[in-house]
Order: structure tokens, then C-alpha cells, then sequence
């Protein structure tokens, strides 16, 4: 049944096939066929229009007209079919890290690179999935359901010698930079991500640099938007890498 709503159309004459606007969205309703952008359904398209922002050739817009509905349920099953099909080799995790893959994976998996090239790293990774930035993760992963968040800005996994061990070890990981970033956007996947996955708690992983101090209240307001009161931690790391402080704040 058709009906007349919102949906994105893609100007192909400005697309110019980056894909970037393909992770952005949620539902999988976008993907890259000759070279070209292109919604494959229009009942996988709810039109609010997060991947608007990602198109570097503003080849992406809102408009309104007469098509099928949006249908959850098919988003559903489109997405688990996608998510089976884009599902890496085991071996070899977690070297390959294609961008456009989500997906979980042991913690501490070694990785088994070529002959020729070199180790993957010198101590065992606690990082059990991929994507991991903020714009790149879906709010349905599986990955997200009944965890443990852990939201860094950028700079905190260079500056804390033990990241992994102290913060990633037992969490689910999103990284991002509230200062270079649009905190629109972020707010908005946090609030479906709140919405949609029963999320354990949280904690947010910052710098001192007054740059970093917005991520808590990104997170705080997409935790309020979808209702939620999830204890929340607030860590603050020193340029030189020390816990300068930890402050309880949610839940």
C-alpha cells in the first residue's frame, strides 16, 4: 500500500559513490550499486534522514511523496539477512576490519596476519566488536543489547597507557570527538541506542581539555530523551594519561 510520507531521494548526478551515507543509516535502506548511492526499498526508508548529513556532495534530501510504507518488520528481517551475509571469516580477527562491517567477536582473538606482514599487536586487545565510532554503529546492533557502555572521546585511548585493560575490558566501545563531530547527530544515536538497547550502564571517558567536556551532556541528553535513567560514570583523564577524577551522575 502506498501513502505519502517522507523519504530520501538521491540526486545520482551529485552522488559521487563515497558510501559514507551508507553506515548512517540504521535501517540498511541505502547502498552503493554501479558506483552510485541508492535507496533498494522504499519500505526500508523511515525519511527522518540521518544519513543526510554524512553526503560530502549534499547529493541526499527529504522529500515527500507517494510510496510503500515503512515497514519495520521488513527492516527486520533485511537487516538480519545483511548482517549474515557481511559476517567475516573467522580467522583472521580481528585484522580485517572492513568499515562497512558490524559484528562481535572474541576478546583477545588472535589475529593471523600474512607471512609478510606485520604483528597486529604486542598484548591481547579487549575489544570484543567492530564498528566502534559513534557515527558508524547502528543503534540495533547486537553487540549493544544488554551492555555495559563505554563512550570515549578520540584522544583518551593514546593518552591512557592501560586503556584496554582499565576501561574497554568487559564493555562495549563508541569513540568520537564532540569538538569535531556534529552533537546533533550524536545526541540522536544515543537517544535510539537508549531507545532500543537495554543498556547496563555507562561510562564516559573524556579528557581535561575543555573540548572533551561535552560528551557527558550528549550522553546525559540522549538518555533523557528516550526516558532512560542508567547509572552513569563520568571518568576525566590528564593529558600526560592519570585519572584526575570519577563522578557518578545517572542512575
Amino acid at each position: 500500500m502506498k501513502i505519502k510520507r517522507k523519504i530520501i531521494e538521491i540526486d545520482e548526478k551529485l552522488c559521487n559513490g563515497c558510501g559514507q551515507c551508507v553506515p548512517s543509516c540504521a535501517e540498511g535502506a541505502i547502498s552503493i550499486i554501479d558506483g552510485k548511492a541508492k535507496v533498494i526499498s522504499d519500505k526500508y526508508c523511515d525519511g527522518l534522514g540521518a544519513c543526510i548529513g554524512e553526503c560530502p556532495e549534499r547529493a541526499l534530501r527529504i522529500v515527500e511523496r507517494e510510496v510503500e510504507e515503512f515497514d519495520e518488520k521488513a527492516v527486520a528481517e533485511h537487516l538480519a539477512i545483511k548482517e549474515k551475509k557481511e559476517s567475516p571469516r573467522e580467522e583472521g580477527l580481528p585484522c580485517q576490519c572492513p568499515s562497512s562491517w558490524t559484528g562481535s567477536f572474541s576478546s583477545g582473538s588472535e589475529c593471523k596476519p600474512d607471512d609478510e606482514s606485520e604483528p597486529c599487536h604486542a598484548e591481547q586487545s579487549a575489544l570484543t566488536h567492530w564498528p566502534i565510532q559513534i557515527k558508524l554503529i547502528p543503534p540495533h546492533a547486537s553487540f549493544l543489547k544488554n551492555s555495559d557502555l563505554l563512550v570515549a572521546s578520540d584522544c583518551t585511548s593514546f593518552s591512557c597507557p592501560g586503556f584496554h585493560r582499565d576501561f574497554i575490558k568487559g564493555r562495549v566501545l563508541l569513540i568520537g570527538c564532540p569538538k569535531f563531530d556534529e552533537q546533533e547527530l550524536y545526541r540522536e544515536k544515543f537517544r535510539d541506542i537508549f531507545s532500543q538497547s537495554d543498556i547496563k550502564s555507562v561510562t564516559v571517558v573524556v579528557m581535561e581539555v575543555p573540548c572533551c567536556h561535552g560528551m557527558p551532556r550528549i550522553v546525559q541528553a540522549g538518555m533523557d530523551e528516550a526516558g532512560k535513567n542508567i547509572p552513569l560514570e563520568v571518568v576525566t583523564i590528564s593529558v600526560q594519561g592519570k585519572i584526575i577524577s570519577r563522578e557518578k551522575m545517572g542512575g
